[in-house]
Formats: C-alpha cells, sequence, structure tokens
C-alpha cells in the first residue's frame, strides 16, 4: 500500500474513532437513564446510523416495511462493524445474539445488556447448552433474534459454516427466518485491520424462509439462509454446518 493511502486511512481511521466515540459517549446517558427496553434499542439504532454516517460509511438498506413477529435474522459476518450495521438497520424488536466474550469489553459488555443481547458461550460444552437453551426460550416466547450464524469472521473472503442454533430457534417458535446480506463492511474496517476508510454500507433482505407446514426443519432452513446469502453476495464459500449450539 502506498504511503499516501496509508496516511489517508489513518486520517479516516481517527476522525471515525472519535465520532464514535463522542457519539458513544452520547448514548451511555440515555441508555442509563431510559428505562424501556424499546427506547434503549432506540437510542442504539439512532446513535450507530448517525456514527456510521458522519464516518462517511452510510447505510443503504432494502428491510421489509414491516417484520413479522417473531422473527429470526441472520446475516453473513465480515467485519467488526457488523454489528453496529445491523444494530442500525433492525427495528427495536429484536435482540442480538452475540458471543459471550463480548461480555467482557469495557462498557460495551453494558451496553449490549441494556439493549437485551442474549450472550452465547463457545467451546464450553455446559455454558453453551445453558446458553443455547435460554435462547431457545426467550424464541418460544415469541422474541424477536438476530443471528450471525457464521459465529466468527476470517481474514480470508468466503461465507463460513452455518451453526444450526438460529434455525433451532425459529423451528421451535415457528417463525420466519430472514436472511440479510450485508456489503461493504469488509471494505469499510477489514478483518484483522484497524485502519478504516470510507464507504457505502448495503443491506439487503433476501426471501422470507417460512418453517411451517413441514417444508422446512432447522437443518434444511440452515441449509436454505446459506445458500440465498451465498448467491446474494456472490460468494459460495463452503457449505452450512451441522453443529447444533445456538451460538452464531
Amino acid at each position: 500500500m502506498a504511503l499516501p493511502a496509508m496516511l489517508l486511512r489513518g486520517i479516516h481511521t481517527l476522525y471515525a474513532g472519535g465520532v464514535f466515540m463522542l457519539l458513544a459517549s452520547l448514548a451511555l446517558v440515555g441508555m442509563a437513564v431510559l428505562p424501556s427496553l424499546t427506547a434503549r434499542r432506540r437510542v442504539a439504532r439512532l446513535t450507530g446510523r448517525a456514527a456510521l454516517t458522519l464516518a462517511g460509511m452510510p447505510i443503504s438498506a432494502r428491510l421489509p416495511a414491516r417484520f413479522p413477529e417473531p422473527c429470526i435474522v441472520v446475516a453473513n459476518h465480515e467485519s467488526y462493524l457488523d454489528g453496529i450495521v445491523l444494530a442500525a438497520t433492525l427495528p427495536p424488536q429484536f435482540a442480538f445474539v452475540i458471543k459471550r466474550e463480548v461480555d467482557g469489553l469495557p462498557l460495551g459488555g453494558w451496553l449490549l445488556r441494556r439493549i437485551g443481547a442474549q450472550f452465547v458461550a463457545r467451546g464450553q460444552r455446559a455454558g453453551s447448552a445453558r446458553d443455547a437453551l435460554r435462547v431457545l426460550r426467550q424464541a418460544s416466547r415469541g422474541q424477536s433474534l438476530a443471528f450471525f450464524p457464521e459465529g466468527t469472521f476470517r481474514p480470508e473472503r468466503g461465507l463460513m459454516h452455518f451453526h444450526t442454533g438460529a434455525f433451532a430457534a425459529a423451528e421451535l417458535a415457528g417463525a420466519a427466518v430472514l436472511p440479510l446480506a450485508i456489503f461493504g463492511t469488509r471494505r469499510c474496517l477489514p478483518p484483522g485491520g484497524f485502519l478504516t476508510r470510507p464507504g457505502l454500507i448495503r443491506v439487503q433482505a433476501l426471501e422470507l424462509l417460512q418453517p411451517h407446514g413441514g417444508t422446512h426443519d432447522a437443518a434444511s432452513l440452515r441449509d436454505a439462509a446459506h445458500a440465498a446469502i451465498a448467491r446474494a453476495i456472490g460468494d459460495p464459500g463452503v457449505p452450512a454446518d451441522d453443529t447444533t449450539g445456538a451460538s452464531g
């Protein structure tokens, strides 16, 4: 990378970081004092959208005018920006299912708990099973949930395996599954790096998948969602996994 390009990215990183820090600090006040979960989620939505826009990373979203309730949203995962993007685009009915390691981040974990995030452990059998059952109970009570079913992201391009947890929750609750394709976050903040660059971020809703009528069980929902997102982003990646945990 040429030095001028690196310098420009460094300047943009400092600017974008300052924008996020300032707006996050303001959002902390609302998160601390607002008693309503819905209101706190609206604050998070407005803050995320404003921060991305001011940082030169505006969102263009093609989403349903109304989401079914309950609904399970699943999206591809390519950058640390993806969670902010979903928080900035989804309506306040959604809770996010996030790996438990994030709960330990200073302020980050607290903010996520204030908007009702559900944390799930990975690699710890007892903890993972308890978390999976808790998420399944939330789904069975009609809570709409948003997942990154890959569970993580990697430096290489390619849609990774999908864990089955999101789709098991959909099957249990009889909830529709809405796959979302996210474009542009990898370019704005590449995996494994910290230098940002401006750019348009797009979120596109794909065909709604219904578990009713015996057409889809958890595994077929997973495979259909994986195939739909792979087609949308133009990257077949790897087939869906048969992992049954709720993480991702």
